[in-house]
Order: structure tokens, then sequence, then C-alpha cells
């Protein structure tokens, strides 16, 4: 299979949950600055609009942040969590169906000096992007990336594919974080992680 960066198609499957596992193992990248980082995708969590109370879209909301979940997938889908944080989702799907996967934890990979000085990091390499608040600073990613394309050869983020395959077998299923208030939802077994790997956020 061709490694590179991930074309239109990958983008569009109407399956969020497989969209989130197959995301495992491919390259979140950005180039901020004229600085390009990078790390490999290592934790994921699934959001499936219309009916997910844990989805920002759930009953097919569209407000002025959530308006690119509605775009069609390939699109960039962040927002500022508690004011502080910015979280970065790979919105997937055809138009008009707002599925979004949060990446929540990184592998870092090109560049990690700046990531460690992004961060203002000295410790641990496996903790620099164990979060998906802490893997936007790192990757100097912002609310400002929010609707941008990732497959734009111009785009500052992008998704790209460097031959990495994560079995089933490797992969851990569990509740997404954070999601309490969703009822029924929030036991839903969408978060997903590569099994044991040292940079996830919290053990699942």
């Amino acid at each position: 299979m061709a490694t590179g960066r991930i074309a239109p198609d990958f983008f569009q499957t109407a399956d969020v949950v497989h969209a989130a596992k197959s995301l495992l193992g491919k390259y979140l990248v950005s180039r901020i600055g004229g600085a390009l980082c990078s790390g490999k995708i290592v934790e994921t969590e699934a959001y499936r609009g219309p009916d997910d109370k844990a989805c920002h879209a759930w009953n097919n909301k569209k407000t002025p942040r959530t308006a690119p979940m509605f775009a069609g997938g390939g699109i960039a889908y962040v927002y500022l969590c508690y004011g502080i944080h910015h979280l970065f989702n790979v919105v997937t799907g055809p138009e008009g169906m707002p599925h979004a996967v949060l990446i929540r934890a990184l592998e870092p990979a090109d560049n990690s000096a700046l990531m460690q000085e992004r961060r203002q990091w000295n410790k641990s390499a496996q903790r620099l992007a164990a979060g998906p608040g802490l893997l936007t600073r790192a990757l100097g990613i912002t609310t400002t990336l929010s609707g941008q394309s990732l497959t734009d050869p111009s785009s500052s983020v992008w998704i790209e594919d460097r031959g990495a395959r994560i079995d089933d077998a490797e992969i851990v299923a569990s509740p997404r974080i954070g999601v309490a208030y969703a009822g029924e939802c929030a036991a839903w077994e969408w978060r997903f992680c590569i099994k044991g790997h040292p940079c996830i956020s919290k053990p699942a």
C-alpha cells in the first residue's frame, strides 16, 4: 500500500468507529511557521453525530463551532475545551453526516525538540503528547485550523500513512473519557488505543 498523505477517500466512510480504529498507527503532521512536527496516533475516540449524546452535533445540532463537522470527511474540527485546551478531531463521513474522531494521544516522531519547547516539557518523551490538549500544544495546532482541509496539499495539518499496520488484536476498546453526561452513550466502548502503548493518555 502506498504511503504518504492520506487520500480523500479514506475519510468518506460513514462508519466512524471503523475510522477511529483505522487512524491508529497513522501520523498526525503539522507545519506551523514553516516547522514540521508529527506523531504516531496511538489513541482515538469516535463520535457519531445524530444519535450520540456525547457528540457536539448530537441530534444534528449545527452551530458556528460545529459547522466543520457537517462539511464532509477530511476536514479538521478543532475546538476549545474548558477555555484552555485545543482539541483536534478528524471529520469523517459524507457531507451532512457530522461524525468525527478525536485524536487523544501521539507517540512523538518528527521534531520532538520543538514539540518539547512548545510544551515547556523536559521529562519523559512518552508523556509529551499523551493527551488531546497536550498533543495540540506540542504540534502547534489551535482552533484557527478548524475547518481546514486535511487533504489539500497546502494545508497546515494533515494525516500520513507511513506503513504501520495495527491488527485488531492490538487494539483495546473502552468507554470514552469525560462523557459521563451522555447517558447511555457514555458506556459505548468507542475509545481505542494500541494495547500497552506507553504514550496513551491513561490506562485503558
